[in-house]
């Protein structure tokens, strides 16, 4: 099985995006690889993330070799996911898969953080189901 790309979009590549690149690494390996990028890039990953990835998931996004890059900086996906950029999504050279529509919770309390990561965890099922009957068919 030739696994497929799937890049994880969003301008900064610092919150949504690492966590979903964290989340199908862990979760969806076996059915497809896992990138994020955005346009412009953050010093770290967003601490808050980290750490309740870590909490939720014993993740450690950091330690696993996570970081903030550009989208010039992964492999060319074959699936580009918009995060939902509020701000208006960055141009990939490409069109977007699917758009997420996630809210940034950068700022936010722990239990909003705690929505996004499991709407993202739900995506991500939903994602590795479709490509997993994608590749049956």
């Amino acid at each position: 099985m030739n696994k497929k790309k799937v890049a994880f979009i969003c301008v900064h590549n610092s919150c949504r995006s690492q966590i979903a690149e964290a989340l199908g690494k862990h979760l969806a390996s076996d059915v497809f690889e896992s990138y994020s990028a955005g346009t412009e890039t953050k010093l770290q990953i967003n601490q808050d993330a980290v750490r309740i990835m870590k909490e939720l998931y014993g993740i450690d996004m950091e330690a696993e070799g996570q970081y903030s890059k550009l989208i010039d900086e992964i492999p060319v996906p074959d699936i580009a996911i918009s995060m939902g950029c509020n701000v208006g999504c960055p141009f990939i050279e490409r069109p977007f898969d699917d758009n997420w529509g996630l809210e940034d919770p950068t700022g936010k309390s722990d239990e909003e953080f705690k929505k996004v990561i499991d709407e993202i965890r739900m995506q991500i099922f939903i994602l590795k189901q479709r490509l997993d009957e994608f590749e049956e068919n």
